[in-house]
C-alpha cells in the first residue's frame, strides 16, 4: 500500500476521531506528497526512497523548530511540533538504536579501511547510502566521528 493511501485512510480516521494533532501532521505529509508529485520529471509518482527522504526532512524541520520554540519558552508551539513529529515518525522505518548504529558503522569503517578522522568523508559517503532511512544524518556523523577518534 502506498504512503498516500495510508495517509488518506489515517486522515479519515483522524477526522472521525476529531484528532486535531494527527490531522495536522497527516495534512502536512499529504501536502508534501502532492508537491513531490507535481515536480518536473516525477510523472505523478513518488518513489519509496523519495517518500522516506521527504518524511525525514519533515521531521528534521520540526525538530529544528522545536529546538527554537523550546529556547524561546514557547511551550504551546513546541507541543504542536512534538505531536507532528510523532505522527510523521509513524510512517518512517524503525530507526537504529545507538548500539546498532555504531555496530553498522564499525563494519563500514572496516570495509572502507578508514583509520583516522581524516577519512570521515569516505565513511560518511558509504554510511549515508547504506543507512538511509534508518538513522539521522547528525547521529551518523557524531557516531563516525567518535569511532574514528578512538
Amino acid at each position: 500500500m502506498s504512503l498516500e493511501t495510508l495517509i488518506m485512510a489515517d486522515m479519515k480516521d483522524a477526522m472521525k476521531a476529531k484528532d486535531e494533532a494527527a490531522l495536522r501532521g497527516l495534512r502536512a505529509i499529504k501536502a508534501e506528497i502532492i508537491k513531490a508529485k507535481a515536480e518536473p520529471g516525477s510523472n505523478g509518482q513518488v518513489s519509496e526512497d523519495a517518500e522516506i527522504k521527504m518524511l525525514q526532512k519533515m521531521v528534521k524541520q520540526r525538530r529544528d523548530s522545536l529546538e527554537i520554540y523550546a529556547t524561546q519558552n514557547r511551550e504551546d508551539l513546541a507541543q504542536k511540533e512534538r505531536e507532528e513529529i510523532a505522527i510523521i515518525e509513524k510512517f518512517l522505518p524503525k530507526q537504529l538504536s545507538e548500539a546498532e548504529l555504531k555496530e553498522a558503522l564499525a563494519k563500514i569503517i572496516e570495509t572502507v579501511g578508514a583509520t583516522s578522522p581524516a577519512d570521515m568523508g569516505k565513511v560518511m559517503g558509504v554510511a549515508t547510502k547504506q543507512l538511509a532511512g534508518l538513522a539521522d544524518g547528525k547521529a551518523i556523523s557524531a557516531a563516525v566521528k567518535e569511532l574514528l577518534t578512538k
